[in-house]
């Protein structure tokens, strides 16, 4: 049995693409240096497959006619990153042979040599890559323009300029894939992010956007190491819902009313309605009305009742029509929960994990971060480092007021217990009343909050808390959540919200309620927070913004 179902794989499985051997491709799949640990599970994956194929060879031989081609070992492939991202820039591998694959920055001919600048993406640095006449391919030369994607084999050599420690002595090129040099919108010069927001197809070849990408990619990683190592588990929110977390009805619509299979899409009489002229949504999908996203929390603590500590990490999306350079339609968030927890708690995890990732790009993000302090924030490397080794502090938003009324300073926005603070207010409690350092506004209104948050006993407050950090304002909001049924459903009340639409949040307090508390960390501004970008559209690779769903 175990060898007819053995046999019955084998035949289902995916044949390995097969690449002519006269095309260029063909020169992809060469042997490369692996890791131990690769080489060790590679190893197990050998072991399997040979197992597997010999105990069904021959009932899949007689039952097809023909063996088939087990599927080929996947290898991690060399980057320009594991050659010139080491402390000796590459000078290690001087005299060994290397291909690289990678998109031309530039291509600089002069009499005898020609200069190409090949960059693969995995880091800032391009390869230097030096060809004569002699080299095979170099009939292709013309085709080596910006833009164009090539795969150049050769022998690493110690270089005779001063930009880079190593090049590559060109022995073949192989043109992959030509660009236009005429219509190619990234050329050298620098180009206005501005601008670039209308190529974001093509964006991610520039530094900058490259950079950001690898951070970004960085603290994503970092972000699931540190909730990972400290034992939560990882949930899916559902992107589809029909409760608004925040109350604040600012939410995109899923439907199905709106048909596209009519020429123009539906007509408004096509849309069904109820007697009093109002959508029916009984006919609709989800037979009630249904929105994307704006947090994954209140299902995070569901599992939170469950599980203990979780996360969630994923898009969420805000139908808030505000064209500004600190919005955006869709975004991602991350959202811990942790039970048997109050605020201090709350406010413990937001700086530890802030800390954490801030950490881990200064330490694994070098070159790029590198990069960011010379063109994009001068100074942004101390202002994360004052993160990382500096204690946060915390106070009462009372306290906050009073600090600014205090300093007599005049803000655009007024200052006044019961309101809101805003970003000026927030930036200059962080960088200039506290002097770069990072901190926590605890104990906000209850009227400017939301209605998950716990009460405080003083009747006037929630155990709310924002995380303040310099050049950004609020980076973190959280809160310990109102674990109190009789308190919760009050809150639901005044907020003119239906209980209805919340009975499953509210059975989580009927039923083994526990103290516990989390927080909100939106991903972009993060990212913004550290590499500098000032334009939150910047920060995520494709922004949806009002007007605006390109790409």
């Amino acid at each position: 049995m175990a060898a007819a179902a053995a046999a019955r794989l084998l035949r289902l499985a995916p044949r390995r693409l097969q690449v002519p051997k006269a095309s260029p491709l063909a020169a992809l799949s060469f042997p490369l240096p692996r890791t131990a640990p690769l080489a060790a599970a590679s190893g197990r994956r050998q072991r399997f497959c040979a197992a597997a194929q010999a105990s069904a060879s021959a009932p899949a031989a007689a039952a097809t006619g023909a063996a088939g081609e087990a599927v080929g070992e996947f290898r991690k492939r060399l980057r320009v990153a594991d050659v010139k991202g080491g402390e000796d820039e590459g000078a290690a591998w001087v005299g060994k042979e290397l291909a690289v694959r990678g998109w031309v920055r530039t291509c600089r001919a002069q009499r005898t040599v020609t200069f190409v600048e090949v960059n693969d993406g995995s880091c800032l640095s391009n390869m230097q890559c030096v060809l004569t006449p002699e080299t095979e391919g170099y009939d292709q030369i013309d085709s080596v323009t910006t833009g164009a994607s090539v795969l150049v084999e050769g022998v690493v050599a110690s270089s005779q300029g001063g930009k880079q420690k190593v090049e590559l002595k060109v022995s073949k090129i192989t043109v992959i894939g030509k660009s236009d040099p005429t219509s190619f919108p990234i050329q050298k010069k620098r180009a206005s992010r501005e601008f670039l927001r209308t190529v974001a197809h093509l964006r991610p070849r520039t530094n900058t956007f490259g950079a950001v990408a690898r951070v970004r990619n960085a603290l994503a990683y970092a972000t699931h190491k540190f909730f990972q190592d400290n034992g939560f588990v990882w949930v899916s929110s559902p992107i589809i819902t029909a409760s608004d977390c925040e109350g604040a009805g600012e939410q995109f619509y899923v439907t199905t009313l709106l048909s596209n299979s009519a020429e123009g899409g539906s007509l408004l009489k096509d849309i069904p309605a109820t007697k009093d002229g109002r959508v029916d949504w009984s006919q609709d999908f989800f037979c009630k009305p249904a929105f994307l996203t704006v947090s994954g929390q209140l299902n995070g603590e569901t599992y939170a009742s469950a599980l203990f500590d979780i996360y969630t990490f994923g898009p969420t999306f805000r139908a808030e029509n505000s064209n500004t350079a600190r919005h955006l339609a869709e975004f991602w968030m991350i959202e811990p929960e942790l039970a048997f927890a109050d605020l201090n708690d709350d406010m413990a995890c937001a700086t530890a994990y802030l800390q954490y990732v801030v950490k881990y790009i200064l330490e694994n993000c070098k070159e790029d971060m590198d990069f960011f302090n010379t063109w994009v924030e001068k100074g942004i490397i101390d202002r994360l480092n004052d993160v990382v080794e500096k204690n946060f502090i915390h106070l009462s938003y009372t306290d906050a007021v009073e600090l600014l009324l205090g300093s007599k300073k005049e803000f655009e926005f007024p200052v006044k217990w019961g309101l809101d603070l805003q970003s000026e207010h927030e930036r200059y409690i962080t960088e200039v009343a506290l002097g770069g350092r990072p901190v926590i506004i605890r104990d906000y209104p209850k009227e400017i909050k939301a209605f998950y948050m716990r009460e405080n006993d003083d009747g006037k407050t929630v155990a709310a808390m924002d995380l303040l950090v310099p050049r950004v304002g609020e980076l973190i909001g959280g809160s310990q959540r109102e674990e109190r049924l009789d308190y919760l459903e009050a809150r639901l009340d005044e907020q003119n919200l239906n209980k209805e639409s919340y009975w499953w949040y509210l059975d989580l307090r009927r039923y083994g309620s526990v103290p516990h508390a989390g927080f909100g960390l939106g991903f972009e501004r993060l990212v913004q927070f550290a590499t500098g970008i000032d334009n939150i559209r910047d920060a995520i690779p494709f922004p949806r913004v009002p007007g605006s769903a390109e790409f």
